[in-house]
């Protein structure tokens, strides 16, 4: 099998790129990064999705953009909730450069593997309206990389799979409830409760909740959270 690195955050975008990838062949070597960010709860499932897709080898990076800021997922300043939700609009919870680096750890990490193919779960139709989610940054980046590495400049290509960058929340619900998916394991939540319960008002839970009314599913992990 060709090796492939997945970005895994322990949501159900990455955990669902990451099955879909696996299903297509791929062995799967995951990258998960601890970047400061206020929900730290996502690391336990971040790890638990590990062990569900079989990954070949699980690294936790510590890359602090905390020391940045300019976020309200790496400060203390408020998490929106309750607002509509305006794919024009970018808000607070918008890391600066997030995926930009988080692609950048992945591509070194492929290069040393020989792995031509990066996984990132980026959506470009049911998502907050982060710029580092859109499909022609996804193609830029991919162009970046055969441009910045010792395999691109010798003839080497690598790839960026995106597989659900045109679904709706729902259908990758769907898809991955048909693969068999578990996402009771996974977390979704921006400002989760001391318990990591998540708080059902933050952007990310009303688009994970939208997401399962429409594919028809209930989510587990809203079960779990009411015990």
């Amino acid at each position: 099998m060709a090796p492939a690195v997945l970005l895994l955050s322990g949501g159900l975008d990455s955990y669902t790129a990451g099955a879909i990838t696996r299903d297509e062949g791929f062995q799967l070597h995951a990258l998960t990064v601890r970047y400061g960010q206020r929900h730290v709860r996502e690391l336990e499932s971040a790890r638990a999705v590990a062990a569900a897709l079989g990954v070949a080898k699980h690294i936790e990076l510590d890359v602090d953009l905390s020391a940045f800021g300019g976020s309200s997922l790496t400060t203390d300043a408020p998490v929106p909730k309750d607002r509509r939700i305006d794919a024009t609009d970018i808000p607070s919870t918008y890391v600066p450069a997030r995926n930009t680096v988080f692609l950048a750890l992945a591509l070194g990490w492929a290069e040393v593997l020989g792995a031509q193919d990066i996984v990132i779960g980026v959506n470009a139709l049911d998502y907050s309206g982060y710029p580092d989610c859109r499909p022609e940054y996804v193609a830029a980046f991919e162009n970046l990389a055969s441009l910045a590495t010792a395999r691109g400049v010798q003839g080497g290509r690598f790839r960026i799979h995106a597989p659900l960058q045109h679904m709706t929340k729902a259908g990758i619900i769907r898809r991955g409830l048909a693969l068999g998916l578990d996402y009771g394991l996974t977390h979704s939540c921006y400002d989760p409760d001391a318990g990591g319960r998540p708080c059902g008002r933050c952007d990310s839970c009303v688009l994970r909740a939208a997401g399962f009314a429409e594919a028809g599913a209930i989510d587990p992990a809203t079960r779990t959270a009411a015990r």
